[in-house]
């Protein structure tokens, strides 16, 4: 993803707080196993109740 400009970068909704957050260098090996946008909301997972 390098040279991407960042509109162009891929995006995931956070299932926790419902916001979209975008694609981040640290996160190229595992992207799509990436589900929670912080830790944050990570910690909280358990608050929200499944549709």
């Amino acid at each position: 993803m390098k040279g991407v400009k960042k509109q162009h970068l891929p995006e995931k909704n956070c299932p926790v707080c419902n916001r979209p957050f975008m694609w981040r260098a640290k996160w190229a090996k595992n992207w799509d196993e990436v589900i929670y946008c912080s830790q944050k909301c990570r910690r909280s997972k358990n608050a929200v109740k499944p549709e």
